[in-house]
């Protein structure tokens, strides 16, 4: 039974995938296995179940829609959205995935840009038809999916990623053992972002069944994760600072084994506390040992999700902090200065990235296309990083997260890891207030610990104790909760304006 499941596995790894055929592969090689399980009712698929959908849905698709047309996948998040995705490429359909939070303007945006044919906002929109037996059959390297951008700098950009892209790398995951022990995956991210996206697909191929909670709540998050002794949780850091407010401490959480986190920098002394909730083991008579491994991911929706990840194993102090970790296969870095030249080590200068999940392009926008690459084909990806000793690079921030203050350059990430050092501050955001004579200077916006009240002066000490004259904050003010994205990620642009109001 094994080698001939190696066998299939090892086929499944080296061919080449679409969207449209990986649960079709993976349905041969563990179709009884349970794929997913979605809280408030949702659906509890296995594999096949999830490939059969698959396929039905995809010939509804393909009575509405030609071949290379786009559709615009509007559905609620939630497993469906996922396979609605898999079941436009099955049909040989570009899906364009949109999250549910977004205006109706927004959405117009997307059907615009994107030239969609269709909006589908559920399965039950589809035309009946016969399932569709066989994938519309296109090339590795062509479009798969387009993805929107979140827009802080302008109207989002459609980004073109390919099935190489998105399916390529995963894939790999088949060749892991499943059903040897339990495992479960409680996962609760946006499915039209990259790092939902490509979660989903990722613990798919690798055999580990998900629990998906459409709309994140911490406590629920938490009970399910306690309930289930789920052994794996993926989430993003300001999910993670959201756990810890919620009491995750108070709960039992021993039976995770991994905490995943992406999309944004995770503070080293956040992801240590998470370790140490969770356990390396459960032993016979003991129960559980040791504590939970850390595993983090860099990448953007212009990769396709991950380009390199790092891990910090149980009781080990190391893969935390700002390193990115090493290059995922197929991967290049190099880090250039304003001036196109590499930098030494030690140097900041802008991150590029090479290899097979990098963007084809943005829809429809050749010049933003041109501009996104070096003229030798390299990303720019508008990350600072820092280049260390034998190739390894360190996160430093956006390049539009850096404040020029009097000729030095303060960057935001490494002020606000020192303010959430300080045992008053759940979470920093940093931004750049304009100065007539030293052009900006950093300014600060907390969230406090419950019961807190902001000593501004006291913090500021803090602060000037920990970092260059030219980094502390000029001025701190707190909020109850900072603006977020889609993602989870902090609106600058909105801290800006508190600070005029205040």
């Amino acid at each position: 039974m094994f080698p001939h499941l190696f066998r299939q596995a090892v086929m499944l790894v080296r061919r080449d995938h679409t969207l449209g055929t990986l649960l079709e592969r993976l349905a041969g090689l563990r179709g009884d296995l349970v794929l997913a399980e979605e809280a408030d009712g949702g659906p509890h698929l296995t594999v096949r179940e999830a490939a059969d959908l698959v396929a039905a849905w995809a010939g509804g698709i393909a009575a509405m829609a030609a071949p290379g047309d786009v559709v615009v996948i509007a559905a609620p998040n939630g497993y469906e959205q996922l396979l609605l995705c898999l079941a436009a490429s099955r049909a040989g359909v570009v899906p364009a995935p949109v999250n549910d939070q977004m205006r109706p303007d927004e959405i117009a945006h997307v059907e615009a840009d994107s030239g969609a044919v269709h909006t589908i906002r559920s399965a039950a929109d589809l035309p009946a038809a016969e399932p569709l037996a066989h994938a519309v059959p296109v090339e590795a390297d062509a479009v798969a999916a387009l993805f929107y951008t979140s827009g802080t700098t302008g109207e989002p950009k459609g980004v073109e990623l390919t099935h190489r892209g998105l399916v390529g790398g995963l894939v790999a995951g088949v060749a892991l053992p499943s059903g040897v022990r339990h495992d479960e995956a409680v996962v609760s991210l946006p499915v039209a972002h990259i790092m939902g996206f490509v979660t989903l697909l990722g613990l798919a191929c690798a055999g580990v069944p998900v629990y998906f909670i459409p709309k994140f709540h911490p406590v629920r998050v938490l009970d399910a994760i306690e309930t289930r002794r789920a052994s794996v949780y993926v989430g993003v850091p300001a999910m993670y600072r959201m756990l810890l407010d919620a009491g995750a401490a108070d709960h039992d959480l021993r039976c995770i084994r991994m905490w995943i986190s992406g999309a944004d920098a995770m503070p080293a002394d956040l992801a240590a506390r998470f370790k140490k909730l969770g356990a390396t083991a459960e032993l016979p008579l003991i129960g559980p040992v040791g504590e939970a491994s850390f595993a983090e991911g860099y990448g953007m929706v212009e990769t396709g999700g991950g380009v390199a990840a790092k891990l910090s194993p149980p009781m080990l102090g190391f893969g935390l902090g700002s390193s990115m970790g090493v290059a995922l296969p197929g991967y290049r870095f190099r880090v250039e200065g304003d001036d196109r030249a590499p930098v030494r080590i030690g140097g900041v200068g802008e991150l590029l990235v090479k290899g097979p999940g990098v963007l084809k392009g943005y829809h429809g926008d050749a010049a933003a296309t041109a501009a996104t690459f070096t003229d030798d084909g390299w990303l720019r990806t508008g990350d600072l990083a820092r280049l260390g000793p034998f190739g390894t690079v360190f996160f430093v921030g956006r390049q539009k997260d850096v404040i020029k203050h009097g000729g030095y350059s303060v960057y935001c990430v490494e002020v606000e890891h020192v303010l959430e050092q300080h045992p008053d501050v759940v979470e920093a955001a940093v931004v750049g207030l304009p100065d007539e004579r030293k052009g900006e200077v950093p300014a600060a916006v907390v969230r406090l610990a419950e019961g807190r009240t902001l000593d501004e002066a006291g913090l500021v000490a803090w602060a000037a104790e920990r970092l260059s004259d030219y980094k502390v904050p000029v001025r701190i003010i707190a909020l109850d909760a900072l603006p977020k994205t889609g993602t989870n990620k902090v609106q600058r642009k909105e801290l800006i304006a508190r600070f005029t109001e205040a």
